[in-house]
């Protein structure tokens, strides 16, 4: 059973609560309407009113004035975030008319990084025609992350893929396999391979072909999770695997937050937000 499959079945009659803040966007509304009308999810508009749990949600997460968080809480980004950490919510949903950034910035304020968590991250779920699902990541948020931003997106991939997928195999990837390759980037890798664990650093071929890695003598060749040295690495590798291999790419998610916070594409079809909530509703459950 595929990712999408055992989501869609565990989220039947959840009652997960799932916040909507763009809900004037028409494709958020229609996808709000299918899942609520397929029994998948309670979907929330952005509360009419600012809520006192919303308030100190926002002074105890920044311990900022009232005033200023009321101010904020005008915004409706920030608002279903407090509405997440307030537990009027269970999970956020949002990005389909408003940058990564804003998403990013409303959810890091109210709701929080989980603990031990340095940075927010992202991932793409990759379904493949093959059958194969793999996360990506980091493909939207961290440009060119040094070897501890590396570190806190490989961990927090590898969390992900364990509540996701069931196991986590993390190819750490590179130009390089081994010690074949130097530079820069090459070294950042390795360190954050030697601090983890993980596979690498490792060329995508190997990372995903058993023979291959057989011979090149590193990992097993049977990675679930790819992570990129880099935006560029990551964001190209992902489009490219939609436009020449045919997968689908679900996300990007967030990750990295104390709760569920899924970052839409601005080009997102009301499939895609139907999609990208569903495997929100299932991280919200193990949450």
């Amino acid at each position: 059973m595929s990712v999408l499959d055992k989501a869609r079945a565990a989220a039947a009659g959840s009652q997960t609560r799932v916040v909507f803040p763009e809900r004037d966007d028409p494709r958020v509304a229609d996808a709000a309407q299918r899942l609520t009308a397929d029994g998948l999810c309670i979907a929330l508009d952005v509360s009419e009113d600012i809520t006192e749990a919303q308030v100190a949600a926002l002074v105890s997460a920044r311990g900022m004035k009232e005033a200023l968080a009321c101010r904020l809480l005008q915004k409706p980004l920030y608002r279903a975030a407090a509405m997440v950490a307030a537990g009027e919510a269970d999970a956020m949903v949002a990005g389909a008319d408003s940058p990564t950034r804003r998403v990013i910035e409303a959810a890091s304020m109210a709701i929080g990084l989980a603990e031990g968590v340095a940075i927010p991250s992202s991932y793409f779920l990759m379904v493949f025609p093959d059958g194969r699902e793999l996360v990506f990541a980091d493909c939207a948020v961290n440009v060119d992350p040094d070897a501890a931003a590396l570190e806190a997106i490989a961990r927090a991939s590898a969390d992900t893929a364990k509540a996701l997928l069931g196991d986590a195999r993390v190819a750490l990837l590179s130009f390089s396999t081994g010690t074949s390759g130097a530079g820069d980037s090459v070294e950042r890798v390795r360190a954050v391979a030697e601090a983890t664990g993980f596979a690498g650093p490792v060329q995508a071929d190997a990372a995903l072909n058993a023979t291959i890695a057989a011979k090149k003598g590193l990992g097993s060749g049977d990675a679930n999770v790819l992570v990129f040295p880099s935006l560029d690495a990551g964001n190209i590798a992902y489009k490219l695997c939609q436009e020449l291999g045919g997968a689908q790419a679900i996300g990007p998610f967030l990750q990295g937050f104390a709760r569920p916070v899924c970052d839409l594409s601005r080009g997102a079809t009301v499939d895609d937000i139907v999609a990208s909530t569903l495997v929100t509703i299932a991280l919200a459950q193990r949450a």
